[in-house]
């Protein structure tokens, strides 16, 4: 039983269960509050500030307390503006000011955010790489939807240009809602088994929906097979996403091609990026990061004959599926969905469909050990 304690332990289930936003999950149409406006001043920072009055803590929208804003103490592009919005936020909109009644403001600016404030990623207009447009004086709002939002705790804003017979002068906000994360943390040589409602007798559509952060270039992050080789795998192979399907029968002789989709470079940042794969029959719609490839894959049947059950994190059965590399993947998933069934919650609950497994010596145990920090603290 040590034994397979020790196994249990090295997955562990973080439970980020913070509280919606009122009008529901995910992205809703009222995830606009402001996010900083109540936030105390230790919540943001600076590279530096012209003086006590000009500091980071007095860059709160519309405030005129201080100077009026923040003002680095030399205007050039190695600036910053931080926040610490407390908690990792759903982010759908950003606002700026100059700084009040002054010849300070900001006339372009780029946007980062970051999980831990130490690994950060820019954030991307669909329209164009270069930054956001800032504002023409120091008292109008400059109000940017995000299209599309994201997830974050800490927000950097970094001034590009502005008003040359000034200064750089900011005053910021920020809005969207509270944002709700099931976070699975796998470290490498475990997977999670669930089994399936084996009710239809059909083929019907699947749609698996999840997002990841790794913190290792390789490792499979879904797996599943049928009766005679046929199979998905979900892969990250050097940084990129790769889409293993065989529809054919490895027991017979055949000249269909298993299909191998690649997606996506660089995907080991140890920042998220969503999945989402729809089946039905042989057609395939595969997304990573708003990228979407269509595809329909040839065989012997006009659906894929897989089994009732799907592996997260690695490839469970020894000896199996030798065609793959067997290394399983280290890092967190979140929000693990099958046909709109949460996974990571079913995991929580200890229900029977979901078994962890230590894949060297194919352990597996009900107990998961409770964790709310792994994640984050890992990959910051």
């Amino acid at each position: 039983m040590a034994s397979v304690a020790w196994a249990v332990l090295k997955v562990l289930l973080l439970l980020l269960t913070q509280t919606w936003s009122p009008v529901g999950a995910g992205n809703p149409p009222d995830c606009d509050a402001p996010l900083a406006s109540a936030l105390p001043r230790s919540s943001f920072s600076s590279s530096s500030e012209l003086s006590s009055s000009h500091g980071p803590g007095f860059s709160r929208l519309n405030r005129r307390d201080g100077a009026g804003g923040w003002t680095p103490l030399v205007s050039n592009k190695y600036q910053w503006l931080q926040i610490d919005l407390g908690e990792r936020m759903e982010v759908t909109a950003v606002a700026t000011q100059g700084g009040y009644g002054s010849s300070d403001w900001v006339t372009s600016y780029l946007l980062m955010f970051s999980d831990g404030g130490r690994n950060w990623k820019q954030y991307r207009r669909e329209e164009s790489i270069w930054g956001f447009p800032g504002n023409t004086n120091a008292d109008s709002v400059v109000h940017y939807r995000l299209q599309p939002p994201f997830e974050a705790r800490f927000l950097r804003f970094l001034p590009l240009a502005w008003n040359p017979r000034g200064r750089i002068g900011m005053r910021i906000e920020v809005y969207g809602c509270a944002y709700k994360s099931e976070v699975v943390y796998f470290d490498g040589q475990s997977a999670l088994l669930y089994t399936l409602d084996k009710k239809p007798l059909k083929p019907i559509r699947d749609v698996i929906s999840l997002k990841f952060k790794a913190m290792q270039s390789n490792g499979i992050l879904l797996h599943r097979e049928g009766q005679h080789g046929n199979h998905i795998t979900l892969e990250l192979i050097k940084g990129k996403l790769v889409f293993f399907l065989n529809s054919g029968n490895a027991k017979l002789p055949s000249t269909i091609a298993p299909v191998t989709l690649t997606l996506g470079s660089l995907l080991d940042d140890q920042h998220w990026h969503s999945v989402l794969i729809e089946l039905l029959d042989t057609q395939v719609n595969f997304t990573v990061d708003k990228h979407t490839h269509h595809f329909q894959a040839k065989g012997d049947s006009s659906y894929l004959d897989l089994n009732f059950e799907i592996s997260f994190g690695g490839i469970p059965t020894p000896g199996r599926s030798r065609a793959f590399t067997r290394k399983s993947f280290h890092g967190c998933l979140e929000n693990l969905y099958y046909n709109g069934v949460d996974v990571t919650e079913l995991a929580k609950k200890h229900k029977p469909q979901i078994l962890m497994m230590e894949l060297a010596h194919g352990l597996q145990d009900q107990n998961l050990k409770i964790s709310l920090t792994v994640c984050h603290q890992t990959t910051q």
